[in-house]
C-alpha cells in the first residue's frame, strides 16, 4: 500500500512540483492545503503518513502548525519546506518533531530521498 501525503504550500507552482515528485516516487497525495487553517483541518481529517509543510504561509508559520500537531499527537510525519534555511528555524522545526527540512529550490529526487530514507528507518 502506498504511503499517503498531504501537501501544504500557498504556491500552486510548488504544490504541483511536489505532487508530481511524490506521485512519481510512489506516494499517494490525499490533499493540498494552501494555508495553515486548511492544513490543520485536512491533517486531522485524512491523518496522512506524511505532510510536506511550507514554513511561510499566508495565515500561519509552519513551526506554529508543527507545535499544534505535536500538542494534538498527530501521527503524521512532517517534512518542513521553506525558502528560508536559517539554522534557528531548521533547529526549531526538528525540535518540534519534523523529520527533516528542505530549502527551496530543491530537486524532486531530494524530496523523495528524504521521505524514502525515513521510510526505511521505520521498517
Amino acid at each position: 500500500m502506498s504511503k499517503t501525503v498531504l501537501i501544504v504550500d500557498d504556491s500552486l507552482f510548488m504544490r504541483t512540483l511536489i505532487k508530481k515528485a511524490l506521485i512519481s516516487g510512489g506516494f499517494e497525495v490525499v490533499g493540498e492545503a494552501t494555508n495553515g487553517e486548511e492544513a490543520l483541518d485536512m491533517a486531522f481529517e485524512h491523518l496522512p503518513d506524511y505532510i510536506t509543510l511550507d514554513n511561510i504561509l499566508p495565515d500561519m508559520i509552519g513551526t506554529d502548525i508543527l507545535a499544534i500537531f505535536k500538542e494534538e499527537d498527530l501521527p503524521s510525519k512532517v517534512l518542513l519546506i521553506s525558502a528560508v534555511g536559517q539554522k534557528s528555524v531548521v533547529e526549531q522545526g526538528i525540535s518540534l518533531g519534523a523529520i527533516g527540512y528542505l530549502v527551496k529550490p530543491f530537486e524532486a529526487e531530494e524530496l523523495i530521498a528524504t521521505l524514502s530514507e525515513h521510510e526505511n528507518q521505520m521498517s
